[in-house]
């Protein structure tokens, strides 16, 4: 380039040498550097070749720690070498600890087990037909409707019963005598609860934070690696809040390290009194949430009256409560050869 240039009497600086000759003269006298992209290929190409992490899809009803507990007795956690599993053999070991599953298959892709299961289906419960029972009352009510499917009416709209009473009976007189049946049906009624919980009005709040402590550990595999001083029981008074960071490379690669974040947080604690206005919503969340429970999702709430009494250290709150709920329930009967019940 000077040879060309010589002649025009051009200035030639030099700005940037790029390549891989250039790379190299660079990076010769750095050893650390040179060792970490030896050893580095080396070591993914070894990690890839075991279990890091673990993918269930495809359960509805079967927690994934169940699963991931079955497959840990059956030799396949985190570590495990994941090339070459057989899974007729792990199907085989697996399946026997999880009854609602009816096919599991594990797929190793890069450090990651996809694991993939089939819920079994339980089929709807079938009755014989010697099977006999009545529907009685769940609890006192006004009968609003009955959806009779089979049986024998024993009341009317408008009626009221107690709980126990027949609502349909599964009994019924015939010209041969005797006919037994599988009573079924809906009865839904109007009922009345009255029902009073006490709240505590001496309570210990948190007011605010005093300090906060941040600890980091590096977990590789099942090992853990502590970065801070000190053991892992907490003082009095304190909430940690534990955060979990996976190492990914840009690709996509789960890597075999997670960065732990563990925030500790001092409150402090007081004793004082709540107010009653506070105990009182407290009570009345509390006895709405069992009222709703009791009725079920296609009951109805139609009418609430809350009062409140002091009674101590404590604030007696008492609901009373109108429903319309599904108050009808199976009563199974028994023949005998005597009686002919």
């Amino acid at each position: 380039l000077r040879q060309v240039t010589a002649d025009t009497d051009a200035d030639i600086r030099l700005l940037r040498k790029t390549g891989a000759p250039e790379l190299w003269r660079r990076c010769r006298r750095r050893y650390v550097l040179l060792a970490a992209a030896l050893v580095l290929p080396l070591l993914l190409a070894l990690g890839s070749a075991f279990i890091w992490d673990f993918a269930v899809s495809g359960n509805d009803t079967v927690p994934t720690e169940e699963i991931l507990q079955a497959l840990e007795r059956c030799g396949v956690r985190v570590g495990t070498r994941g090339v070459g599993l057989d899974q007729d053999d792990l199907r085989n070991r697996v399946l026997p600890l999880l009854p609602d599953v009816v096919y599991l298959a594990v797929n190793v892709r890069g450090c990651t087990a996809h694991v993939q299961v089939v819920e079994r289906t339980r089929p709807p419960h079938l009755y014989r037909d010697s099977d006999v029972q009545n529907v009685v009352a769940a609890r006192d009510g006004l009968i609003t409707k009955i959806e009779a499917l089979d049986g024998v009416t024993c009341v009317q709209v408008g009626d009221t019963v107690q709980a126990g009473q027949v609502l349909l009976g599964g009994v019924a007189d015939s010209p041969r005598g005797c006919r037994y049946m599988r009573a079924h049906g809906r009865i839904r009624a109007r009922t009345w609860y009255c029902w009073t919980v006490p709240v505590p009005l001496d309570v210990s709040e948190k007011t605010g934070e005093e300090g906060a402590v941040t600890r980091v550990a590096v977990d590789i595999g099942r090992q853990r690696i502590k970065l801070y001083a000190g053991g892992s029981v907490l003082p009095v008074d304190c909430d940690k809040i534990t955060e979990y960071r996976g190492l990914r490379l840009p690709f996509g690669l789960r890597l075999p390290v997670t960065l732990a974040v563990e925030r500790t947080v001092t409150h402090t604690v007081y004793d004082g009194q709540r107010a009653e206005d506070d105990a009182r919503a407290e009570g009345q969340r509390q006895l709405l949430a069992q009222l709703r429970q009791t009725i079920g999702e296609d009951g109805a709430i139609l009418q609430t009256d809350v009062s409140t009494r002091r009674q101590g250290a404590y604030l007696m709150v008492t609901l009373r409560a109108e429903c319309e709920e599904q108050i009808g329930v199976d009563a199974p009967l028994a023949i005998t050869s005597d009686t002919g019940r």
